[in-house]
């Protein structure tokens, strides 16, 4: 039996099966349709046992689909019921609130047999570019509105592919080759996770997982209450107000430190939004795990375990925890704030540990491209759906500087233009680095980054518009300064809203500015090397350079020469 295994076999089929879930996301990164998938990772996958337990997940993806997706075993294992799961069969669902969080992500699990018995389960999630409805964005009041909504169901039964909900979903969304290849990438990358896995019971000799489950189970939640039970137990609160959609929305938490657990409570947000911003407990918890996990203990591998002392509570009907039929389409506008809020408690529980607050959401957009309706449109004019994800500056850490354009919390990378431009007649005109975005401090935060989007000759478009920190920048932590705000309007001056659709005809330009990560530290103590150094790559203005942190004129025209003849400083 697999419980004869020693400990340090164990701990080879643990790695193992890191591995084989990392080779499983690989195989959707690589047949993904979807640019969101194929080039910004925007995904996740993982193995299960046979009580639905998560026992790995990838190291590719993002926490809102894996720490998600931890859950989403369960409800197919309830909806589908084990006595109607067989060889061959695929189930999937975008349920947003057993899936993760929106219908813009599909979830697949797929059973996997050895010898005829259940072993155990594989689980993947894309984001998906369109899913019909009124397209991705904030504009919906219902979830009605948002999309097609698949229950969770079977995609396949013992390998044939149910060609009516195919036909179904063809005929409701706007991109549909591209959805259908997106739907056979995910059923393929659990297939290829299941065959490794069942290679791996080969040579080890395991008829199930039973062994190697309550090796990393046990192991993992020790770990984690050993990282715990070092902490103050204690209660801190934390808050934070971001732009919302039609006015301001506040998040507030308590984190308290018990001996076993880690409780996160959201009582006081503000209440449910008339707009899609809204955010399924799943997803909030997704992240507040996660951002208690990495503060304390990063290097553990999350599954069920690993996760499960992080408690996670919101009253019904707030923002972060929003009931059906609530339009929550951009639930990560609100989700990927709920690390700050909860470091800015924990911040007053462990100091010195947490970054400072960063762009936080990603700065994604959605272009819907057809022919010009102002003029006759050339003949090769067309229409096309391109959505691409980018991101701001993340903030300063105690000892390190913040990343530019680096997408935390979700962990997701900004496209290329190429792969960008490739997906319809959409023209990136710039994409650079925003000087001075980075909020000043002994540590800087991260730069965001400007970029203008236009439609190639004959198309005009309607724009997404996915953003926020517009009246609310990043916040600077222990004497830090704030990071620059977002800023967004057309090349005209016509100025435009951070979130929802807006119209852009034809022969204009959408010129936008992605928020900086916020500073940490006072910016008088900077180590004037790192300040010059920020001069020379130009992350730094000169003005920013002598007003903000004291650099002297000498040392400003010093920097200019040496980049001017090309020196190192």
């Amino acid at each position: 039996m697999s419980r004869s295994h020693s400990d340090v076999a164990f701990q080879v089929m643990w790695n193992r099966l890191i591995s084989v879930v990392e080779e499983q996301a690989q195989a959707l990164v690589r047949t993904a349709f979807s640019t969101s998938v194929r080039e910004a990772g925007d995904l996740s996958a993982g193995v299960y046992d046979i009580q639905g337990r998560m026992l790995a997940q990838a190291v590719t993806g993002t926490p809102g689909h894996v720490n998600a997706m931890a859950d989403a075993v369960a409800h197919f294992i309830r909806r589908i019921g084990r006595q109607n799961m067989f060889e061959g069969d695929v189930y999937i669902t975008n349920d947003p609130w057993e899936g993760t969080g929106h219908l813009h992500d599909i979830t697949m699990v797929t059973p996997s047999f050895l010898d005829g018995k259940l072993i155990g389960f594989f689980a993947c999630t894309a984001h998906i570019v369109d899913i019909g409805g009124r397209g991705f964005g904030a504009d919906g009041q219902s979830v009605y509105e948002e999309g097609l909504y698949l229950p969770i169901m079977k995609f396949a039964e013992r390998g044939d592919v149910d060609e009516t909900l195919v036909k179904i979903v063809r005929g409701n969304v706007r991109e549909p080759d591209q959805l259908i290849g997106d739907m056979y990438a995910l059923a393929t990358c659990n297939e290829i996770g299941h065959r490794r896995l069942i290679d791996m019971m080969h040579e080890f000799n395991l008829s199930d997982l039973d062994g190697i489950a309550d090796f990393i189970l046990e192991n993992s939640r020790l770990a984690t209450l050993e990282r715990i039970a070092a902490l103050p137990r204690t209660s801190a609160d934390g808050e934070m107000t971001v732009d919302g959609f039609d006015v301001p929305i506040t998040l507030k938490v308590r984190v308290t430190v018990e001996e076993d657990r880690i409780v996160t409570d959201f009582a006081g947000s503000s209440g449910v939004d008339k707009k899609g911003i809204n955010c399924p407990l799943v997803y909030t918890k997704a992240y507040a795990c996660y951002a208690l996990k990495v503060a304390i203990a990063p290097e553990i591998p999350n599954n069920h375990a690993s996760l499960a002392p992080f408690e996670v509570i919101a009253p019904e009907d707030t923002i972060v925890n929003a009931q059906h039929p609530a339009p929550v389409a951009l639930r990560h506008i609100v989700g990927h704030f709920v690390p700050d809020t909860a470091f800015d408690a924990f911040d007053k529980i462990v100091p010195g540990l947490v970054p400072a607050e960063g762009a936080g959401c990603l700065c994604n957009f959605q272009v819907s491209l057809r022919p010009r309706t102002d003029a006759p449109a050339p003949k090769d004019a067309r229409r096309s759906e391109v959505l691409t994800f980018n991101s701001g500056g993340s903030g300063a850490r105690p000892e390190l500087d913040g990343l530019n354009a680096t997408a935390f919390p979700s962990g997701v990378m900004t496209m290329p233009i190429e792969a960008t431009e490739h997906a319809g007649p959409v023209i990136i005109w710039r994409k650079e680095l925003r000087p001075d975005s980075g909020g000043a401090g002994k540590m800087r935060g991260g730069l965001g980054q400007y970029m203008e989007v236009g439609a190639m000759e004959g198309h005009e478009f309607d724009i997404q518009a996915m953003f926020d920190r517009g009246q609310h920048p990043a916040r600077g932590r222990n004497g830090g300064s704030d990071g620059a705000p977002t800023t967004i309007a057309q090349d005209d001056g016509t100025a435009m809203r951070v979130k929802g659709k807006q119209f852009v005809p034809h022969g204009r330009k959408v010129m936008m500015a992605f928020p900086g990560g916020a500073g940490y530290g006072d910016p008088a103590q900077r180590d004037k090397a790192q300040v010059r150094q920020d001069l020379a790559r130009g992350y730094i203005s000169d003005k920013v350079a002598a007003e903000v942190y004291g650099l002297d004129q000498s040392d400003i025209d010093a920097v200019a020469e040496a980049v001017r003849k090309g020196e190192a400083l």
